[in-house]
């Protein structure tokens, strides 16, 4: 007679399978930061972004005592300069240079609006999908900006991050702590004055809480008074901290400054940057806004919607300006996908499927963001690049001096300048007004203006420039083959132009060139 067969051992298999699904989850967790580990090597690693070193630069020259808007004369509004103020005293009072400082500056406030987007989130009810995607995407929308990383434009996504979170819990009626609730209103408040296009971020979330909470409400929230209150003192600041400002700087912007570089209202949306934002806003608005959606897509919906009025306004569409489309458009893009996968799933398989789903939305956002070629291409070829050939020079020539640079361009310039630990000594953070005086050629057909002709603007350029340098001779000057200014009768000649001042003559016979890299010319002092 035959033994019976032994019993099935389907319970021991199913307890040794526990362990490899748990390992399996840990590991695809750990694949969905993935993409925001890279792209912070990316942020960290050179070269910082042109605009953003080129305000750090003029901070550095401010904390060692040169005047804002008196010796050193730019478009930007002060509060991004006094916001520079904190790494460029780090950088005075400790090892740490200039651009370690600012990374470091500026990686602190991703850090904190992370860590204020989980506190915000810690007691909303979100789906097992919808946990896990926000999880992963939020630490990668604060660095998925890669070059741009630091640029007003992400700075005040950065801070719109948990505004918004905030802004759905108030949607919802979910109570929030009042110290939690003010601080996210004060710091999305300056996030937004950094240009006043940002205040159509905040004007169109606030829309949508009156509009979700209704008017008595929404009316009777601290956060949108406490945020007006910053506006109106910082506003009330700048003419008596700053009067410079409004006297002697916004007049020459209206005049000289916003025509440059600009397009028309309808070409600027058929720019790569700005078309592929709106086909983006056009997919997600229609599912993020819809009444079922959800307090936190409506309120990214309204800010991502702001950002691209914004971006708009600006009649450029440079890769900066659509940063916070990206930002918070991607952010909400995972949250709708995830939500519709909570719905569709059992709460069992919504449960194994969340680590995937999560890391695959990273996986996503990141690979939508360097279809561009910006991150992490520009990094990696750092060093064959121009601005990384220019730097490497700057090094070697002209470590830790002081040069008078003589361009239209800011990259790649800035941030050769900041790594060489080097100086500018003009006024400006290069010849845009130049450029803006002489956008159209002189009238009389003469390639120069005599100084008897020229504008308050342009001879303001001529003296200061040729003053400057005699009183203080630096010891190089920097000059670019390309004047960015429109050939009128023959090229426009720098150091042809300034020439013409005696005291700029004078000093320049002191100069001999050292070489020529990259359409830059170096000229040293002889010692």
């Amino acid at each position: 007679m035959n033994a019976p067969l032994p019993p099935p051992i389907a319970a021991p298999v199913a307890e040794l399978s526990r362990p490899a699904v748990s390992l399996r989850n840990r590991v695809l967790r750990l694949a969905a930061f993935v993409p925001a580990l890279l792209f912070l090597l990316t942020v960290l690693s050179p070269p910082l972004n042109h605009d953003v070193a080129a305000v750090l630069n003029f901070a550095q020259r401010w904390i060692a005592g040169e005047r804002l808007y008196a010796d050193l004369i730019d478009v930007n509004p002060p509060l991004i300069f006094v916001l520079n103020l904190l790494p460029a005293a780090i950088a005075s009072w400790t090892p740490l240079d200039g651009v370690q400082a600012l990374q470091l500056c500026l990686l602190a406030l991703a850090g904190l609006c992370w860590w204020l987007c989980a506190r915000l989130r810690a007691d909303r009810p979100e789906g097992l999908v919808e946990r896990a995607v926000l999880g992963a995407l939020i630490p990668l929308a604060l660095v998925v900006s890669g070059y741009d990383f630091g640029q007003r434009e992400v700075i005040m996504a950065t801070c719109a991050l948990p505004y918004c979170v905030l802004a759905a819990r108030r949607i919802d009626g979910q109570r929030t702590a009042t110290g939690l609730r003010l601080g996210v209103a004060v710091l999305a408040a300056l996030g937004f004055a950094l240009k006043p296009h940002f205040l159509a971020v905040a004007a169109l979330v606030e829309f949508a809480v009156l509009v979700r909470r209704g008017p008595r409400r929404a009316l009777r929230d601290a956060v949108p008074w406490v945020m007006a209150a910053v506006w109106c003192c910082y506003l009330a600041a700048i003419p008596v901290l700053f009067p410079d400002y409004l006297g002697h700087v916004v007049p020459l912007v209206w005049q000289y400054y916003l025509d440059l570089g600009g397009q028309g209202p309808w070409h600027v949306l058929l720019t790569e940057d700005m078309g592929a934002a709106t086909l983006f806003l056009l997919v997600l608005l229609p599912l993020g806004l819809r009444r079922g959606a959800g307090g936190l897509a409506t309120a990214l919906g309204a800010a991502a919607t702001g950002a691209f009025a914004a971006a708009w306004v600006q009649h450029k569409g440079w890769t900066y300006h659509v940063a916070p489309i990206l930002m918070l458009g991607g952010v909400l893009a995972g949250l709708l996908a995830a939500r519709w996968a909570d719905r569709a799933l059992p709460p069992s398989g919504a449960r194994r499927a969340a680590p995937a789903l999560a890391a695959l939305a990273a996986a996503g956002l990141a690979l939508f963001a360097v279809r561009g070629g910006e991150a992490p291409f520009r990094e990696i070829q750092f060093e064959n690049t121009k601005a990384g050939r220019l730097t490497a020079w700057l090094r070697r020539e002209a470590y830790g001096e002081r040069l008078l640079i003589l361009t239209p361009d800011i990259f790649p310039v800035y941030p050769a300048l900041n790594y060489a630990h080097a100086q500018s000594t003009l006024r400006t953070m290069n010849m845009w007004l130049l450029q803006g005086v002489y956008r159209s050629c002189p009238e009389n057909g003469s390639r120069y203006r005599e100084p008897w002709e020229m504008s308050r603007a342009e001879f303001f350029v001529y003296r200061t420039v040729a003053e400057d340098f005699a009183r203080a001779p630096p010891a190089a000057v920097l000059i670019t083959r390309n004047p960015g200014i429109p050939w009128c009768g023959g090229e426009f000649d720098f150091v042809e132009y300034f020439s013409r001042h005696p005291l700029f003559a004078d000093t320049w016979r002191r100069y001999h060139q050292q070489g020529e890299i990259e359409g830059y010319k170096l000229f040293l002092r002889d010692d």
